[in-house]
């Protein structure tokens, strides 16, 4: 699935996200590399920023906004 920057999500009961970035570049070797062994956030990771607040639980639906 593409998600390109600028993509909007419904989430839960109301809330609302913005793909800000996709990945990110790791140049220290984060915690998570040091957690897993591997920085997994420069291929599976995405940042968003909250349009719209709401309660987010587990297994929540994610549709598009």
């Amino acid at each position: 699935m593409c998600l390109p920057v600028g993509s909007r999500f419904r989430i839960g009961e109301g809330a609302v996200v913005e793909v800000t970035q996709i990945g990110k570049t790791c140049h220290h070797r984060c915690e998570i590399y040091h957690q897993v062994g591997d920085c997994v956030m420069t291929r599976e990771g995405i940042f968003a920023r909250v349009l719209e607040s709401g309660t987010i639980r587990p297994g929540d639906t994610i549709s598009p906004a």
